[in-house]
């Protein structure tokens, strides 16, 4: 019986709800639906307070309520999870109220939720740009805030994101070695852009030792006249890479490509 009663009274409570916001739907009172769309976004009816902000927030341009509006209805499609039409929102509020008193938090909102939304690495990656883009912006504007170490962090990992996709296309080209042409330069040249873009990557040890087996395979696989000059180049690659991570896991592998290297010059 008790199961029952909480249901019908839920159920009460569910039409109700609805014929109220069917009601602010129809009204002509702004005031009324800015109210009824502040209740919705405080009880996390976030689809019902965007949809209401939306049909009012021009109507309010001008007004003391025009801010408030504007960031609300951000706030509602970030609270929705949907980041993208959040971030549009949030872009509008600082671009026309960059001093405003919401002006912090929907910068960091429109930057974080392009970081939440961001794809995986095999996809297209724009939204991982955008979220850079605005995350470092909010960073630049309001250096003191006390969401900067969340913004760096996220950037850290959308940067990763995008060195882990060149690193996954300098493997492909590695992998692909003198197939129609050669490779291997294009692993090496992938790779170190990466490095130079992203300097502090997590995925710089792996780069710079897919530099270094490149550089060697590129050698080994040499018609003769180019051998010894490819060879010097992998010493050179070689002494960077233990330099920048001398107990790498990597580091036997590394040895026995610098012996290698190292007697064809010598032992000539």
């Amino acid at each position: 019986m008790k199961k029952k009663l909480l249901l019908v009274i839920g159920t009460t409570l569910m039409l109700s709800s609805c014929g109220e916001y069917n009601k602010v739907l129809k009204s002509n009172d702004y005031n009324y639906k800015y109210e009824y769309a502040k209740k919705a976004f405080e009880e996390k009816r976030y689809t019902q307070a965007y949809t209401i902000l939306e049909n009012i927030v021009t109507v309010f341009k001008g007004t003391d309520k025009a801010e408030e509006s504007l960031y609300l209805l951000g706030l509602s499609y970030y609270e929705n999870k949907d980041y993208l039409n959040s971030g549009s929102y949030f872009k509008n509020y600082y671009q026309h109220y960059p001093r405003g008193q919401y002006a912090e938090l929907a910068r960091f909102y429109s930057g974080y939720g392009y970081y939440l939304d961001s794809p995986d690495s095999q996809l297209d990656q724009t939204e991982t740009v955008k979220g850079i883009e605005e995350l470092q912006a909010f960073i630049d504007f309001f250096p003191k805030s006390d969401k900067v170490s969340i913004a760096q962090n996220a950037i850290f990992e959308l940067q990763d994101k995008l060195v882990f996709k060149e690193l996954e296309n300098a493997q492909l080209y590695y992998n692909l070695g003198n197939y129609m042409g050669n490779n291997y330069e294009s692993a090496v040249i992938t790779a170190k852009n990466a490095i130079k873009e992203y300097p502090y990557s997590k995925y710089k040890e792996q780069l710079e030792m897919l530099v270094l087996k490149a550089r060697y395979r590129e050698a080994i696989e040499s018609v003769e006249e180019k051998k010894e000059e490819r060879m010097r180049t992998v010493i050179d690659e070689y002494y960077s890479f233990i330099n920048d991570f001398p107990d790498s896991k990597d580091r036997k592998e590394a040895d026995n490509i610098f012996k290698v290297a190292n007697k064809f010059i010598n032992g000539k």
